[in-house]
């Protein structure tokens, strides 16, 4: 006879049998983890591209008002001023034929909240020449102070440009530049000037934009570290070019990485632009290992007694699509690529007399 504790009833003995197979089943396989993880990665790869869309678009509307921001500060210089900055505001005396000259970015600094670096520019003396100026504690050269309102949140390349040899910074980069006309844009013989809103060493008045500040550009966008050509040197008229294959084959002093890296400068290809070219044309030049996307300058500002400039400086932007450019009533458009040359040249004329359609 068995002892009672060694007893054990029927439901008790299938309890074990009753729980195991449930609690197996409540685990998730392999094959349902990497089901999970697989549908995880598709909906990652859907959003992505959203979420950068939304990213751009906030970025694009931060460019728009910092242009927005430049064309108010240009018309408060304006006002006070009763004339619009020059785009390059010799440093000396031009008849020297070797002088710099300060951009008009450079100018309306005090009607950007930038009073204190705009003090400790001399006008009269090159930004090459200015003293060092103390930045976060360091004594550095002024053109490397980095002034925000000048930089598009798109831009990859928002870092100072430093000396080859030495490694010290000497410039900071920009995207927004004056809007220097369709091509011609200097006669050192002549003093005459391009037909853009801003001139070179000439201070417009605002009534000589006869074409309506509605219809006329102030500024627009450019890529920073862009490589151009300069000082071909070309002497009488130049041709503009048509095919922008033709531009790298007018010659000059080739710079990889270059443009649009110097703010204080008023030179076209650091502070300018022209409409040769509609917005983000790729103007191409091989140099056998590898093909840029360029600039073209016959002859830079202040360094000639003869030669004229001519500029073909592209408008070109990260926004995908177009440019953001702002006119000289500080109305903010976004112009797409496709835009007509034609309207694209009429936008950057004072006083051409056309019609404007974009």
């Amino acid at each position: 006879m068995e002892p009672k504790n060694q007893t054990v009833s029927k439901s008790a003995r299938s309890l074990p049998c009753q729980l195991g197979p449930q609690n197996r089943n409540k685990a998730f396989t392999l094959v349902e983890l990497l089901v999970v993880i697989a549908i995880i990665g598709i909906l990652i790869a859907m959003l992505l591209p959203a979420v950068q869309q939304v990213r751009e678009a906030a970025r694009r509307v931060t460019c728009g008002n910092n242009l927005r921001q430049l064309a108010l500060a240009t018309l408060n210089y304006e006002s006070a001023h009763m004339k619009f900055p020059a785009s390059w505001l010799p440093a000396g005396d031009p008849a020297t034929g070797s002088v710099d000259g300060w951009s008009a970015q450079a100018q309306i600094l005090p009607f950007l909240e930038q009073a204190n670096l705009h003090s400790e520019i001399d006008f009269n003396i090159s930004y090459n020449a200015t003293p060092k100026i103390n930045l976060g504690g360091n004594l550095v050269d002024l053109a490397s102070a980095r002034v925000e309102t000048y930089l598009c949140p798109s831009e990859i390349n928002d870092q100072v440009r430093v000396d080859s040899s030495t490694g010290e910074p000497i410039h900071y980069p920009l995207n927004y530049v004056v809007n220097l006309g369709e091509w011609f844009v200097f006669d050192p013989t002549t003093r005459e000037t391009g037909a853009g809103s801003i001139s070179v060493m000439r201070k417009q008045r605002i009534g000589s934009i006869t074409d309506g500040t509605s219809n006329t550009l102030m500024f627009g966008e450019v890529k920073a570290y862009t490589p151009y050509f300069r000082n071909a040197a070309m002497a009488g008229d130049v041709t503009i070019p048509s095919d922008a294959m033709a531009v790298a084959g007018m010659g000059g002093d080739f710079k990889t990485s270059s443009g649009h890296t110097e703010w204080v400068d008023g030179r076209a290809h650091q502070t300018g632009m022209t409409s040769v070219f509609t917005p983000n044309t790729f103007v191409p030049y091989d140099d056998g290992s590898r093909i840029y996307d360029v600039d073209w300058t016959n002859q830079q500002e202040g360094k000639s007694l003869t030669a004229r400039t001519y500029a073909a400086v592209t408008a070109r932007s990260f926004h995908p699509g177009g440019v953001n450019t702002v006119r000289v009533d500080g109305s903010v458009h976004f112009v797409n690529d496709s835009i007509s040359l034609d309207s694209w040249r009429a936008l950057s004329t004072r006083n051409g007399g056309e019609v404007t359609i974009d």
